[in-house]
């Protein structure tokens, strides 16, 4: 793993964390009557996408072991450069579904980064 890499890692895992902090105990209903919620969640996906986007110019090799990266990453796009089309039930499904299982994947590859970085 490249030296960057880690930093990246953890800006995903900080931003999925929160995430996953702010929308736990909420309902689809409940995010679309919160624009801060929305907004919030939003800008995190599109640090997610954008940590994802600057890994793979860093580390390749990293940035391949993470599933839908390439989907990640142009949903970036789609929030930043598509704004007033957003469609809410699409970042409600992101949630919900893509997040826990980037922030695993996240969680893992910081562990074997500090591997080895202990090894080292």
């Amino acid at each position: 793993m490249q030296p960057e890499a880690p930093k990246l890692l953890e800006d995903v895992r900080d931003a999925a964390a929160f995430i996953r902090a702010v929308t736990t105990g909420k309902t689809l209903d409940d995010y679309l009557a919160d624009r801060l919620l929305r907004q919030g969640v939003e800008r995190n996906f599109e640090l997610i996408g954008e940590a994802l986007n600057r890994l793979g110019k860093r580390d390749s090799a990293t940035l391949r072991r993470i599933p839908d990266h390439a989907q990640i990453i142009a949903f970036r796009n789609v929030l930043i450069h598509g704004y007033d089309a957003i469609d809410d039930h699409r970042v409600w499904d992101a949630l919900e579904g893509s997040v826990p299982n980037l922030l695993r994947t996240v969680e893992v590859l910081l562990r074997e980064a500090e591997g080895c970085s202990d090894s080292a």
